[in-house]
């Protein structure tokens, strides 16, 4: 399959590499004549990397969007408008609004728009997906997220655009329910007018989720801990572990004890999950297998991304219907 690739950043680099090891033939584009270089220097032909990417259209049938989030709605409209299928990284667009008007495009190019929301290829998910099913933990009351680290600031969007939407979705994903009420915390303390803190309190149905996100905390921080009435899941999506904890409270009298009864580490391995997410896309484009992540849910987590901006906002908790 001919795939654009739009977007040589350190994203970009690792869509290039997949792309290849897939056996796409890959045009890439970007403004950058040093990029284009560099992709040369890859092994990309020369006559396959442009400056404009609207060139390459005629020369393919999918593209592959890993630019700014700020660019992805008119960058789709482009791509869709040429019938070509997309891949578009999260967030799937800045607003709702831009989402919607995505996605309805599709709809009438009757063509694939996948959202990059990568956890759910990871084998961490996976893992949790089959403990979850096998009901390891029992009911589950409610779960955390962290997504956290010293590192660069997004210049596009905030923390909880880029970083704690990953959550959103995984436990949307996970749980198998949307978000329903939304509350949270936001700062800006750089002063950039963008969110580089922020606490969000998402449920799920009767499914509390606290998540956490910034930009200033040391190290890199990529955890979840599901808890349920038997026990917890505590996983680590950057050290690709998850450990089970059984474990229950029995009350004994006016007293309660908590019974611990051991943990097991789960087995968490599996193929790379960018490979995994294009080779989806690849697949979904050519009609041999759905799409795994359409449209749909990535205007479902940019929901809770807005309800949680209205809701640090206004200082209360937000419906997702009142987005809606």
């Amino acid at each position: 399959m001919n795939v654009l690739l739009v977007g040589l950043g350190r994203w970009g680099e690792k869509h290039l590499r997949v792309l290849s090891q897939l056996g796409a033939t890959v045009w890439v584009a970007d403004v950058s004549a040093e990029r284009r270089e560099w992709a040369i220097g890859q092994g990309v032909d020369r006559a396959r990397a442009v400056a404009d990417f609207a060139q390459a259209l005629p020369h393919v049938e999918a593209v592959d969007v890993v630019t700014p989030a700020d660019s992805h709605r008119a960058v789709a409209e482009a791509c869709l408008g040429a019938g070509r299928h997309c891949f578009i990284e999260k967030p799937l667009t800045v607003s709702v609004i831009d989402a919607r008007a995505v996605a309805a495009l599709a709809r009438r190019a009757a063509r694939v728009v996948q959202v990059g929301h990568i956890f759910r290829f990871h084998p961490v998910t996976a893992t949790l997906q089959a403990a979850l099913a096998a009901d390891r933990i029992g009911t589950v009351r409610y779960a955390t997220g962290r997504f956290s680290g010293f590192k660069r600031p997004r210049t596009d969007v905030g923390v909880t655009h880029t970083d704690a939407i990953h959550y959103f979705d995984l436990f949307a994903h996970l749980l198998g329910r949307e978000a329903t009420h939304v509350s949270a915390l936001q700062r800006d303390y750089l002063g950039r007018g963008l969110d580089d803190m922020s606490l969000t309190t998402v449920t799920y149905g009767d499914v509390p989720v606290i998540v956490e996100a910034n930009y200033f905390v040391p190290g890199t921080h990529r955890e979840c801990v599901i808890v349920g009435e038997r026990g917890a899941l505590v996983a680590d999506y950057g050290a690709s572990t998850v450990t089970l904890h059984a474990g229950e409270h029995h009350q004994k009298g006016a007293a309660w004890e908590a019974i611990d009864t051991g943990k097991e580490d789960l087995a968490a391995r599996g193929e790379e999950p960018l490979r995994l997410e294009l080779e989806a896309f690849l697949g979904a484009c050519q009609g041999r297998v759905p799409n795994p992540v359409p449209a749909e849910a990535g205007i479902h987590a940019l929901e809770v991304v807005e309800a949680a901006a209205r809701a640090a906002r206004l200082q209360r908790a937000v419906t997702i219907a009142e987005i809606r």
